[in-house]
């Protein structure tokens, strides 16, 4: 069975059998897309309106501005896999809860493990407190973290800034682009 067959049947288990409020709210689940042996893999935080209603992670405006990002440092959608922490959207965008968090981390775990990224790039603050709900998002973006993780094979880890707040505060995409010049330079280290 290859990779893309095994994350197909993650998802389709996982959604089953998943008890997460959002379920009865959100109109289908959105798995993580793009290339099951990437060796990046972006987490974001939740589906929005225009994911939910295509079924894909970042789509929308943030999705284009992510894009646009992925070509600064040569690469494509098709060369990374891009996921949320939780796979159902929140009504009205709002944050999820911690329990709506919790009933998707197994999923989430899973399909990291799957994967087997090299490094696990954070969109947001809301996907890095996840993992590391210690950090400050200011103090932490753009700077690459080793760590042993309990059940998470990948240990290198680098939060970002989401995409959107850079659609919101023009300063910020060349923070953006800066700190996405660390994934180049990490990944090439990482390869080695």
């Amino acid at each position: 069975m290859t990779k893309t067959e095994k994350l197909s049947d993650l998802n389709k288990r996982w959604s089953l059998k998943n008890t997460c409020e959002l379920k009865t709210s959100a109109t289908q689940p959105v798995f993580g897309d793009g290339n099951p042996n990437a060796d990046i893999v972006f987490i974001g935080e939740a589906p929005g309106k225009s994911e939910d209603k295509t079924g894909k992670p970042f789509v929308g405006a943030a999705g284009k501005f992510l894009a646009e990002m992925l070509q600064s440092i040569k690469l494509k959608r098709e060369d990374v896999y891009i996921t949320n922490i939780v796979k159902y959207r929140p009504p009205n965008n709002r944050d999820p809860k911690p329990s709506e968090k919790e009933s998707c981390a197994k999923w989430l775990v899973e399909e990291l493990n799957l994967i087997e990224p090299k490094l696990i790039v954070f969109l947001g603050r809301h996907a890095m407190h996840n993992f590391f709900p210690e950090l400050i998002i200011g103090d932490a973006h753009g700077k690459l973290i080793q760590k042993k993780l309990p059940g998470i094979a990948t240990e290198y880890f680098l939060p970002l800034y989401h995409p959107a707040a850079a659609l919101y505060n023009g300063g910020m995409r060349e923070t953006l682009k800066k700190d996405f010049a660390v994934i180049a330079k990490s990944i090439k280290k990482l390869k080695k």
